[in-house]
């Protein structure tokens, strides 16, 4: 059971902190109102303890601004100010109980049992899990609207099940809830206080599993089909902006999809007086309902566009009973327009700061997690320890860690990686996490894997193998993936860009598909998502083209389409397809699958095609970004200036300072070289110390004077070393500009590497473009 204390007073903080500790609390310490406020959002806790009186954010403007935001936890304010308006106030701003110090810690301690057996939810809506119900305002229970008559501890068990009806309870943590430290219960009661509340569900037909045993374990409710969902929390509730911005995105583009179903019925109209003019118009008009219609949440709208759809691809001279029945579609068609959308999207996460380079490590073994952080720091990582789970929870508050590097042991009782992992993935699933720990069976790497760890890392493992992992968790975290969609359907477009954006990625919509190719070369994307049925070019031809160009061979392909049968899903895969999404289009199965497309082809991208050291494309990687860049320049007869750059005496880094420091010097020369160009260039490191620009639409004169000034920029950066040390490291540079110094890859590097070797021998630290009178 966890307490957040909100404590300026050092020594009190102590006190209570032992003193709760020595009783099995676990206990989170805050100096400060921000801080508490920040430990509150952050972590699930019990009962909050708050001061009044505090530094940078008072006790009730905290305990309102938890309250506005809907968190249900019980808040105790404890504060010198006795007098009846303060404890009005306190009250008022949603403290669930008021005491004036000094007091005794017996009996502060007795107050805080109080509200956790109260519970955290002290103004909760009516619990559901299907036909069971339980108003915790009257205590009364039915099932299936009949009356259950229950014993207190058996009405206190079934609202600790509601209120979590997805968790499962240990003996242990029921107990803890429902019972007093002072008077515990043996197994014995439990079972059978279970038992009689099993029994009396059993009496008014409910399921006899509603309350599962899961062995070993504890219990639970059983899952509910169809169940409607627990009361939101005040986090879910407020988080809808996806579902909102598909709403306004509906009513803008209502007057358009109404004027489809016009001219659907101008088509079935038509049908009924013997004229098949229209019956292809309509036809089409019923397809892009069909597909976009369960997008904005009309999905028995988009069912009923569908039948349409197949009656009028398949029939032809049609009877007055068809006709009919195409018309009463129609109607309920239009009927349905007349309700709210009953979408369902995913909430996207909170984005990752890109310039966050901070990594928590999380481990008991405080020397090798100085080792990990020493190599860390040679990665241009700063680096925080935390040696227990205690120690960790302020420290992801207050240093914001890029990456957590997490162990799962630890020697004290009640901590556990796993728990602390279960705590991110539920409140900070934005933190990416690596898990390093010398347990190996397949249920810790099950479990770490449901929580959504990022890599599952066994002890013991060199260091480069540690840091190597997490620079490529880092980069891919921070990585926004570009999709490239192709559909016919404008409607359609702007209703899966409303969907997708949110959640980080970077979109390019295209709804004529003969403008494909060049698409495709200028946009770059990492997942292509195309339309199957669409005018002029297929999605399946579309397809078979990429697939057929050794470039796009690996490029991730997901189809969107209405037909499911074996037949087309064999066509698709046939055509070289990852993964298909069925029309109408369900938000979360879509981002599920897109997500999940994307994770995995970009961890194998980056072990292919990153150089780990400084997270630039490799030698290979770049010169395919290369060859591409050229073909496109050569197409609109625009300039790209390719460079040369090398490190200027870097050997004797490495042998003066070692090789760490070396490395060092290569990780944050990547590291500027990437934030330095744009998306459309191309930056590669080609081996050792030698590094490779391309910039697209630039010309030599432009590339020399953007390098010079990088040079100046890396002049000034200084690398503080042991004993005080102060190294600084220049580079050289040649340039050559595409076509005019040549028109291939292999031409440009040699002449860029002749203005290379000139800038060296000028003395070093400079940058000289490609002379075309002596350079050949």
């Amino acid at each position: 059971m966890k307490i957040l204390l909100v404590e300026d007073d050092e020594y009190l903080a102590q006190l209570l902190n032992q003193y709760l500790s020595d009783r099995n609390y676990i206990v989170d310490v805050a100096v400060d109102g921000e801080s508490g406020l920040n430990y509150a959002r952050t972590f699930d806790y019990d009962v909050l303890v708050l001061d009044v009186v505090l530094p940078k954010l008072d006790g009730i403007t905290l305990c309102k601004t938890l309250r506005s935001e809907h968190y249900q936890m019980p808040v105790l304010l404890l504060t010198a100010l006795d007098n009846s308006r303060d404890k009005v106030l306190g009250l008022d701003a949603g403290a669930d109980d008021y005491v004036v110090k000094p007091v005794g810690l017996e009996e502060l301690l007795a107050r805080i049992r109080a509200l956790v057996r109260r519970g955290r939810y002290s103004r909760p809506p009516i619990l559901t899990w299907g036909p069971l119900q339980l108003d915790p305002a009257t205590c009364e229970v039915t099932y299936d609207s009949r009356p259950l008559s229950l014993t207190p501890k058996e009405y206190a068990l079934l609202e600790l099940f509601l209120r979590s009806p997805t968790q499962v309870f240990s003996r242990e943590v029921i107990i803890e809830h429902l019972w007093s430290l002072e008077e515990p219960p043996t197994e014995n009661t439990l079972r059978a206080h279970i038992k009689g509340l099993r029994t009396k569900l059993k009496a008014v037909d409910a399921p006899p599993t509603l309350i599962e045993t899961i062995y070993g374990v504890g219990y639970r409710l059983q899952d509910y089909e169809d169940a409607p969902s627990p009361a939101k929390t005040g986090r879910e509730s407020s988080n809808n902006t996806t579902l909102n911005a598909i709403q306004a995105l509906w009513q803008r583009i209502k007057p358009n999809v109404l004027k489809r179903v016009d001219l659907l019925e101008e088509g079935i109209s038509a049908l009924a007086a013997h004229d098949e003019s229209l019956q292809g118009t309509a036809r089409q008009e019923a397809h892009k309902l069909a597909g976009s219609l369960g997008t904005f949440g009309y999905h028995y709208g988009s069912s009923l566009a569908r039948n349409i759809e197949e009656m009028l691809l398949q029939e032809r001279n049609f009877s007055q009973s068809q006709i009919d029945q195409l018309q009463r579609w129609l109607v309920e068609l239009r009927q349905q327009f007349q309700r709210h959308p009953t979408a369902a999207m995913p909430e996207p996460p909170t984005l990752p700061d890109p310039e966050q380079r901070r990594l928590l490590i999380v481990d008991d073994d405080r020397l090798l997690a100085e080792q990990i952080a020493e190599e860390a720091e040679t990665w241009g990582m700063d680096v925080k320890i935390a040696t227990t789970v205690q120690e960790a929870r302020p420290a992801i508050v207050t240093y914001s860690p890029g990456l957590i590097l997490l162990d799962l042991n630890f020697p004290e009782p009640g901590e556990d990686g796993l728990m602390l992992l279960e705590e991110l993935a539920r409140n900070r699933p934005e933190i990416p996490v690596v898990v390093l720990t010398v347990r190996d069976s397949f249920q810790d790497r099950l479990s770490v894997s449901r929580l959504g760890s990022q890599a599952f890392l066994q002890k013991p493992l060199p260091m480069p193998q540690i840091m190597e992992v997490a620079m490529e968790v880092i980069q891919r975290s921070h990585t926004a993936a570009k999709v490239l969609i192709v559909d016919d359907d404008p409607q359609e477009l702007q209703g899966l860009t409303t969907l997708l954006s949110p959640w980080g990625l970077e979109l390019e919509t295209l709804d004529d598909p003969r403008d494909f190719w060049q698409a495709l070369e200028t946009f770059m994307p990492d997942l292509l998502v195309l339309d199957f049925e669409m005018p002029h070019y297929s999605g399946i031809e579309l397809c078979q083209v990429v697939r057929n160009e050794p470039q796009w061979r690996k490029l991730p392909i997901l189809f969107l389409t209405a037909h499911t049968d074996s037949a087309t899903v064999d066509r698709i895969f046939q055509a070289g397809a990852d993964d298909y999404v069925s029309k109408p289009i369900s938000g979360p199965e879509l981002i599920s699958r897109l997500f999940n497309r994307l994770e995995r082809t970009k961890l194998l991208q980056n072990l292919a095609e990153l150089d780990p050291l400084t997270g630039l494309a490799n030698r290979r990687k770049s010169s395919y970004d290369i060859a591409n860049l050229l073909r496109i320049a050569l197409r609109h007869d625009r300039p790209v200036s390719f460079a040369m750059l090398d490190l200027d005496h870097f050997k004797p880094v490495n042998d003066t300072y070692g090789h760490a420091t070396g490395d060092l010097v290569l990780h944050r020369f990547g590291e500027m070289l990437r934030e330095s160009f744009r998306a459309d260039d191309v930056v590669g490191r080609w081996g050792g110390e030698e590094f490779v620009v391309v910039m697209a639409e630039t010309d030599a004169a432009s590339a020399v004077d953007r390098l010079s000034r990088l040079l100046q920029q890396w002049r000034s950066h200084e690398f503080l070393l042991d004993d005080e040390v102060c190294l600084q490291v220049t580079f050289s540079a040649g340039v050559a500009q595409f076509p005019r110094d040549g028109d291939d890859l292999p031409t440009l590097y040699r002449r860029a590497d002749q203005a290379l070797y000139r800038a060296k021998e000028a003395g070093r630290g400079r940058v000289c473009s490609c002379d075309p009178k002596t350079d050949c």
